[in-house]
């Protein structure tokens, strides 16, 4: 079973692709990057794979991170609510 989450778009020719798999009989998220150029189309070494038992353990700890402290430029307040909303229309 394979089920694409979403991509981000890292540069040019690089997107970070997140996707739900099983490998090796084991299902789990897995976190890796995906080149297009000429020479070559197709995912990287780079990523990371979280197995389905940690999953929630890994979102707590990405839950936890304060916007605040990740983005350097100001967010307004009203900014910050408008994201703490989306993130808990998702839930």
């Amino acid at each position: 079973m394979e089920k694409d989450i979403g991509k981000i778009k890292k540069n040019e020719t690089t997107e970070i692709v997140v996707r739900i798999d099983d490998f090796g009989g084991k299902t789990g998220v897995t976190i890796r990057e995906h080149v297009t150029s000429e020479k070559y189309t197709g995912f990287t070494k780079s990523g990371t794979r979280i197995p389905a038992e940690d999953f929630l353990k890994f979102r707590d700890l990405i839950n936890s991170i304060d916007l605040k402290e990740l983005n350097p430029k100001p967010v307004s307040k009203e900014e910050l609510e408008e994201v703490e909303k989306e993130i808990e229309e998702e839930d």
